[in-house]
């Protein structure tokens, strides 16, 4: 799993730090800071949290293309 470069992208989209996504989906900025960097696997649960405070779906987000 590389970083996450798009979860990055579209955080910063929204000029939205990584302490405003992180209280938005119920965790601490350390972990969207180690997803963003592809040191943590989050829960599909999580993955969708995130994609509703982005604005995204999980395709745009976590589906790696080959």
């Amino acid at each position: 799993m590389g970083k996450n470069l798009k979860m990055k992208a579209a955080r910063a989209g929204l000029d939205m730090s990584q302490k405003e996504l992180a209280d938005a989906v119920d965790v601490t900025r350390q972990t969207i800071s180690a997803i963003e960097r592809g040191d943590y696997n989050p829960s599909i649960k999580l993955c969708i949290r995130i994609c509703q405070a982005l604005h995204v779906t999980l395709n745009d987000l976590f589906w790696e293309e080959n």
